[in-house]
């Protein structure tokens, strides 16, 4: 299942525009998950000194990887609702907003079917 996410309910998660071996059966629409983080006055201070030394930043990693984990799972939430169990052709995508450029948003959006 390389490539894909599952969840507890087992909604199959794919950027792909099919499920390998299974069948779409029905199409129940567009779906979005999105989440906006604040960025953190210290953790930029940390961050930027980081990037002036050389290094990553694990915490602003940390942040990325929960806010798309917390995305994929809204996308989830919104296919059981529609009843399907699958969401396909997934697309991240990753937006600096607010003032200054102060909030990372995070949008995860795909097609919900039932496989």
């Amino acid at each position: 299942m390389a490539g894909q996410y599952k969840d507890a309910r087992g909604i199959i998660v794919s950027t792909t525009p099919t499920i390998e071996g299974r069948p779409i059966q029905e199409y129940h629409g567009i779906v979005v998950g999105e989440v906006i983080v604040g960025a953190n006055l210290f953790r930029d201070l940390f961050a930027n000194i980081r990037d002036i030394v050389g290094g990553r930043s694990g915490s602003y990693e940390r942040i990325l990887s929960d806010a798309r984990n917390e995305a994929i799972a809204e996308l989830q939430a919104e296919c059981a609702s529609r009843g399907g169990n699958a969401v396909v052709g997934v697309d991240l995508d990753y937006e600096v907003v607010g003032d200054k450029g102060s909030m990372l948003m995070v949008s995860a959006s795909g097609t919900a079917v039932k496989i």
